[in-house]
């Protein structure tokens, strides 16, 4: 059998050229760039000190469809290697890039031409290295057609005393000598069909899992024109496009091809929609759409089932892909339409999960709506009642960390015995096992045991109180939701500093959640880093004077309502320093029972 391609080596300035010249275009199937600044800045370093950074693979296929939507005739096509030409075109040409959070972006890598062995050479630029004469602050200046090396080795030499000039200009050399480093190219023959070029670059990514399973499905979908998938590609990406970014909807306007499609109607609407809540990138887009519409939770399976895999026979049929594609298509327009996707999040809401900020996983996030897009369509589920089962589960799933480690294997056992028993009869079995009264007493209690702010256990608490419409620490009129939302500080019940000043230094002890509320800015600084005893006998006592000097309260019975809204224990009047251990122990219990009383409240 012959070869399917041919090996050559380019140099990195003639790849750049063939990019800019657009004789090197980018398909369909590839993803967006993903690289950290980090490993742009790897890269640059490896292309320096001469270390091999691998192949980049290109295709003659004429059929394959661009990024831009039109077809790539008389073009050569990157199947491999995006991400590092993407790197070098930011770092050494200077271009913008669109990163995976569709932001427009230049990565800046600095260079220290006289960094000693144990520095670092390359660094990604921050503002200590613009402060910092000894670097060059943007090596796409070094490498610009107009670069002027005399008058720059001057001012160099001028800011750096004590530099020889020919040095620099030794070492200007070997950094500009990275456009002479030899990249090489595997070029695919031009005989090869899409499908076989798709395979080719699945394979390839699979590798090393440079590539995840939701980027193999949307190769596939992007590669397909039988059955729209090129098109459904569109939908996903320009989705998650428009959900962070609704004033893109202007560019996606230009797509002609696609905004004659269906699906351009039925995504319009998020350009007038401002909310970040369940911002979904196509990873959870595919993954929501495929687990509500084919019963199964493991991405691997749905780049198997566009590809016609017969699960049953190991066989591959068209019939099956052709239904696949089908079933997908109605599960994006399921995921897309306005009225789920905005009474899903309007039910997230409505259970205290009112900012990203209390979001921690995305993934529970795509399992909660599934599970609503399941029971909007399940004619045994009184529709009433949809957005309690989907928010406790939502809830449970975040307090048992159901969905965090090996996720899809959860989802794909979850999705099987909910398609066996029906989600009522599914949901009483889960509750009962992992929401015993041992859990809310013991479990909860000792997971609240943390310094991490940014906590699901934390997070529920502060959703209860928002859902329980609770009053902030100190402040009658002011909402724990409207320090959240609009402004508010994380107050330490037991200061940091009085704390400090008293031997606990570790920061995971006093930054223990526990130790954490919020509180109104002015009532924050007024209280500064006194003891609780000394702050909150002051507040009780202006409930006898009727002045207040902290917070706002002077009825002790509303305070000590305050209090227990806010999970502090009522003798906190009596606590200096001996007290904290006793404290945070107090009040982890008296949070558990209240995200008790918040769950079966829902």
């Amino acid at each position: 059998m012959a070869e399917k391609y041919q090996s050559s080596n380019l140099s990195v300035e003639q790849i750049l050229g063939l990019i800019k010249s657009n004789e090197i275009a980018i398909p369909e199937i590839q993803r967006p760039f993903v690289w950290k600044p980090k490993q742009v800045r790897d890269l640059i370093d490896s292309l320096y000190t001469g270390y091999p950074t691998g192949y980049i693979i290109i295709s003659q296929s004429p059929n394959m469809r661009l990024k831009d939507g039109n077809l790539s005739e008389g073009k050569k096509i990157m199947i491999d290697g995006q991400q590092r030409i993407t790197a070098l075109m930011t770092a050494i040409v200077g271009l913008e890039v669109i990163n995976a959070d569709f932001e427009k972006k230049r990565i800046k890598i600095a260079f220290n031409p006289f960094a000693n062995e144990d520095e670092e050479r390359f660094k990604v630029q921050d503002n200590a290295i613009l402060k910092d004469k000894q670097w060059i602050a943007d090596i796409a200046d070094i490498f610009h057609p107009e670069f002027k090396r005399g008058s720059f080795v001057a001012r160099y030499c001028e800011q750096n005393t004590g530099i020889n000039s020919d040095n620099l200009h030794d070492i200007l050399d070997d950094l500009i000598g990275i456009k002479n480093r030899q990249i090489g190219v595997i070029t695919l023959n031009k005989e090869l069909k899409i499908d076989e070029v798709t395979e080719i670059f699945i394979r390839i990514n699979s590798q090393g899992a440079k590539l995840n399973q939701a980027d193999f499905a949307m190769s596939k979908i992007a590669a397909n024109t039988t059955y729209g998938g090129n098109i459904l590609r569109k939908a996903i990406d320009y989705f998650s496009h428009l959900a962070v970014q609704p004033d893109w909807y202007k560019d996606m306007s230009k797509d002609k091809e696609f905004m004659e499609t269906p699906f351009a109607a039925k995504i319009k609407w998020l350009k007038d929609d401002i909310g970040d809540i369940y911002d979904p990138d196509y990873g959870d887009i595919l993954r929501v759409s495929f687990m509500h519409q084919f019963g199964r939770g493991k991405m691997k399976d749905l780049v198997s089932l566009l590809g016609g895999r017969d699960f049953v026979t190991r066989d591959y049929k068209e019939e099956i892909a052709e239904e696949s594609f089908a079933k997908l298509t109605q599960g994006v327009y399921n995921f897309i339409n306005q009225y789920s996707f905005s009474n899903f999040v309007l039910a997230l809401k409505s259970a205290g999960f009112i900012s990203s900020r209390l979001i921690n996983s995305q993934m529970t996030l795509d399992f909660a709506y599934t599970l609503y897009l399941l029971l909007y369509n399940d004619a045994t589920i009184e529709k009433n009642k949809i957005r309690k089962y989907v928010t406790k589960w939502y809830v449970l799933t975040t307090l048992t960390s159901r969905y965090i480690t090996s996720p899809e294997t959860m989802m794909d056992m979850d999705m099987r015995r909910i398609n066996e028993k029906g989600f009522l009869e599914f949901f009483r079995e889960v509750e009962e096992a992992q929401l015993s009264e041992t859990f809310w007493t013991v479990g909860l209690v000792q997971n609240l045991e943390t310094s991490a702010v940014n906590s699901p256990y934390f997070n529920t608490f502060l959703a209860a109180q928002v859902y329980l419409n609770d009053n902030s620490l100190l402040m009658q009129g002011t909402k724990v939701s409207d320090l959240i939302t609009i402004m508010g500080d994380i107050h330490h019940i037991f200061p940091k500093n009085y704390l400090e000043k008293h031997g606990v230094k570790e920061k995971s002890k006093y930054n223990q959640i526990a130790n954490f509320t919020y509180l109104d800015t002015q009532a924050n600084i007024s209280v500064g880093n006194k003891a609780p005893h000394e702050y909150f006998g002051i507040v009780f006592n202006q409930c006898e004077t009727g002045n207040p000097i902290y917070g706002n309260f002077t009825d002790k019975e509303k305070l000590l309502e305050n209090l227990s809204v806010n999970c502090i224990p009522h003798n906190i009047v009596e606590m200096n320093f001996t007290h904290y251990e006793d404290f945070l122990l107090e009040r982890r219990k008296l949070m558990a029972m209240k995200i008790k009383e918040f769950y079966y409240s829902l």
